[in-house]
């Protein structure tokens, strides 16, 4: 059994793990998250209908590719603007139906 745990030992990350932190983030920005994944669903549906990249999408929002990436992750906490440039861009409708959903 000494052997088993001097193995493990020497195999350990000096860097502790932070998925504890991750998941209580996680639980504690629930409803925003499930808003934000339910919108980057949407528009990658309507991307891939326009054949648009992010690329492109990020040059019809005035913003960088690096940052529609991210929303399209379904992790960005997506300000109003944000949300108003998206339905532009896209012509798809995010607001009223997430109002609705609330």
């Amino acid at each position: 059994m000494k052997e088993v745990i001097a193995r493990l030992k020497e195999h350990q990350s000096p860097t502790p793990s932070k998925w504890r932190e991750r998941a209580e983030w996680r639980q504690q920005n629930k409803s925003w998250l499930r808003h934000s994944q339910r919108i980057a669903v949407k528009m990658l549906e309507k991307m891939d209908e326009l054949g648009l990249t992010q690329k492109q999408l990020a040059e019809l929002m005035g913003c960088s590719q690096q940052y529609v990436s991210k929303v399209l992750k379904g992790q960005e906490n997506l300000s109003l603007e944000t949300m108003s440039k998206i339905e532009d861009c896209l012509h798809i409708s995010i607001l009223q139906e997430e109002l609705e959903l609330a």
